[in-house]
């Protein structure tokens, strides 16, 4: 099989050229690597003129669109190959990466997407521990990442993280990432709107814990910036999630997803109770969250409704919004 990498970068030299050292030294060597650079991002390319002796078949394609939306979608369409493995400029592959992601595919045509663990490099207590339930969305709405700890034997999941994640190109499509994701970076929760659309197509989406990336996790050059609360980028990954599920969920679930996640929520997503559990300690903060979870569930809300209205949804290769009611075109 053909396989292509894509890396969006921006801002991160450093951190893409290790990540491009653990691709050359892959056992299955990739068909082509695709770098997905900014236009004014001027450090990374200055990098990537210094790499003359790395044996990689490199091409490298110019954004001038924010976010990495825009990034890997280029990527995709610039890709060539059977399966399009996908990694952030801030991990390390391991050696056997690609071969463990291509096996799967030679081994049952029904799997339409792969992925793995991201190994956290870094000391926190929330990169720290193992779980066995990873990846997957509850009945009522309520999604369980920690992609990070995954242990045990590989199993069928119902999303992928996109840090270590591939996907078989005839499964995709037409499908790209949803456009539609809020966010002048990250635009979190991309790769579950992407994932539960594959899931609805019929797709296996397999994580196996011993497919594996370092994730040396780097700052993020705009609003969200992972450690610290800000209002806009809190409401920017509940807005992305609430349309997502709105979308992949039956009618009566989608319902009780929307009495959970108003009433109870997570602590990334806060519902009213959430907020009250957490306002002793936090006190403002846990207030602002609570305010910025609401206003994020609103307005995924109403991105659904104006989609329904419209016909549009995660199947289509693009989104068109008008831009008077989205804030982030």
């Amino acid at each position: 099989m053909k396989a292509s990498v894509i890396i969006p970068t921006y801002l991160r030299p450093h951190d893409l050229a290790r990540c491009l050292q653990a691709l050359a030294q892959q056992v299955r060597q990739p068909t082509e690597v695709i770098v997905v650079v900014r236009d004014q991002d001027i450090a990374t390319w200055a990098m990537l003129e210094t790499l003359t002796t790395l044996s990689l078949p490199l091409k490298t394609i110019t954004v001038t669109v924010s976010g990495v939306i825009a990034a890997m979608n280029a990527g995709i369409e610039a890709a060539t190959g059977d399966f399009l493995a996908f990694t952030d400029d801030d991990a390390a592959p391991h050696p056997d990466w690609l071969e463990r992601i291509e096996a799967y595919y030679l081994r049952d045509e029904q799997i339409g997407g792969v992925g793995g663990r991201d190994v956290i490099q870094d000391p926190d207590p929330w990169s720290q521990g193992v779980k066995e339930d990873v990846g997957r969305l509850q009945w009522y709405g309520r999604i369980i990442g920690e992609h990070h700890r995954g242990v045990g034997a590989a199993r069928e999941v119902d999303f992928l993280k996109g840090v270590n994640m591939s996907f078989r190109r005839s499964a995709m499509q037409d499908l790209r990432f949803d456009e539609r994701m809020r966010g002048s970076g990250a635009q979190v929760h991309f790769e579950l709107a992407f994932s539960l659309t594959l899931k609805r197509r019929g797709w296996k989406l397999i994580y196996d814990p011993a497919i594996i990336v370092d994730h040396y996790v780097a700052r993020r050059f705009d609003e969200d910036q992972r450690y610290h609360f800000n209002y806009l980028a809190f409401t920017n990954a509940v807005h992305n999630e609430t349309l997502a599920l709105l979308e992949y969920l039956p009618p009566i679930q989608r319902l009780c997803f929307l009495v959970w996640a108003i009433v109870i929520g997570t602590t990334q997503a806060f519902g009213l109770v959430q907020g009250l559990r957490y306002l002793p300690s936090e006190r403002a903060i846990a207030y602002q969250k609570l305010m910025a979870s609401l206003w994020g569930r609103q307005q995924g809300l109403w991105t659904w409704l104006q989609c329904v209205v419209r016909g549009i949804s995660t199947t289509s290769a693009k989104h068109q919004l008008d831009p008077l009611t989205h804030p982030d075109s």
